[in-house]
């Protein structure tokens, strides 16, 4: 049985689009994290061992600047950490809800260099907040988990398609810009509790750079870019080389025959996505036609 859980979660990483597949990533890591506890409570005659809090700390972000930066890989570590089933049970969620809408508009390629970005951002303003708000004077405090990153991906939906319809229990349809504002206002109002305020600015930072991140969009900037071509370095560094071997080279006495073809500017994919999300930052999702839905949603799959 575990053997075939493992074949259909490999497979569903490996056919999945990119929301899947940090949702494995982030439920890998929490059953990881909560598999190591266990051993370390059954080890220690019910008592959590000291040593699991160490590695524990080795994985998440300080509110001491000194400490990241002697351990820079906890930047990336503590966005993929949880351990708690509830916090890790919401992250995934919006996540699954936001990051769908994200990848479904503006491409799946975008998805993980926003909530990649928008974690170390959020980390950025964990970490900041701490030495100049109180409760940074308290000794050393850990950050761990997506907030930050789904964040990010919630306010760049909102962004790209404000008057797109969610259906929410109870209530029914609800335009994503409400859902978006109050997600953000909750945060924002969560400052003063003292409660979980280092949690709170991190929410937020995340979410500005959601923000930053769609109007750089919308003037050109793709900063998604840098992020995928260092991922992609990284990926192909453990998949054989596919190329070609050459074989005999051809030279041509004169320049081969060749045909022109003219393009109208219509019919350049690039050029009618971009109207279509100009049409949807405009006018809504509801204001596509099947044409333009179709057109959008194979753009989607093909990024």
């Amino acid at each position: 049985m575990l053997q075939s859980i493992l074949e259909d979660v490999r497979r569903e990483f490996r056919m999945g689009n990119m929301v899947t597949r940090l949702v494995i990533v982030n439920i890998v890591g929490f059953l990881t994290i909560n598999l190591v506890r266990l051993v370390f409570w059954l080890s220690n005659a019910g008592i959590v061992h000291p040593i699991y809090f160490q590695i524990r700390k080795y994985l998440t972000l300080s509110s001491i600047p000194w400490f990241d930066l002697t351990h820079p890989w906890v930047l990336l570590t503590s966005m993929f950490l949880h351990e708690g089933f509830w916090h890790l049970l919401w992250n995934m969620l919006f996540l699954f809800w936001f990051g769908r809408i994200v990848g479904d508009l503006i491409g799946n390629h975008r998805v993980m260099p926003i909530y990649v970005l928008g974690g170390l951002f959020a980390g950025l303003m964990f970490i900041l907040s701490a030495q100049f708000l109180p409760f940074g004077n308290h000794g050393e405090v850990y950050a761990l988990g997506a907030s930050g990153a789904v964040m990010a991906l919630v306010v760049a939906a909102g962004m790209i398609a404000p008057d797109y319809g969610l259906h929410l229990i109870l209530i029914g349809e609800v335009k994503l810009k409400y859902v978006v504002a109050v997600l953000v206002l909750l945060d924002l109002l969560s400052l003063a509790n003292n409660s979980n305020t280092g949690g709170h600015f991190a929410h937020l930072g995340g979410a500005f750079f959601g923000y930053l991140f769609i109007v750089a969009l919308r003037e050109g900037v793709d900063l998604s870019i840098p992020v995928n071509k260092v991922t992609g370095s990284i990926g192909a560094l453990f998949v054989p080389s596919t190329k070609p071997r050459r074989g005999p080279r051809l030279v041509y006495t004169q320049d081969p025959p060749t045909k022109e073809i003219k393009r109208k500017p219509q019919d350049n994919p690039q050029i009618k996505l971009d109207a279509i999300l100009e049409k949807i930052k405009q006018k809504g999702i509801e204001s596509l036609t099947e044409e333009e839905r179709t057109f959008l949603e194979k753009q989607s799959m093909d990024s």
